[in-house]
């Protein structure tokens, strides 16, 4: 099946939702940002792309923060 070749000049699409990286010690969750999704353009599904990949624990699937850069190293989010 042959794809149609796209425009590779475009910019960069914001991620629809960011990937955390969560962990749990005691009462604390510890969340570390380790990728994005975005969203086919058909609607029916999502392209994931971690840039580690963790053994254990759960990997969390967010909508950005409007301020996402300034609140990258937030910990402790539920």
């Amino acid at each position: 099946m042959a794809r149609e070749k796209e425009n590779t000049n475009q910019e960069p699409s914001a991620p629809d939702y960011l990937a955390w990286y969560v962990t749990q010690k005691g009462e604390k969750s510890f969340w570390n940002k380790v990728g994005a999704a975005w969203k086919h353009k058909d609607g029916r599904g999502y392209s994931l792309q971690l840039e580690t990949c963790p053994i254990n624990g759960r990997i969390v699937l967010r909508l950005p923060l409007e301020d996402a850069e300034a609140n990258a190293n937030e910990a402790g989010r539920s």
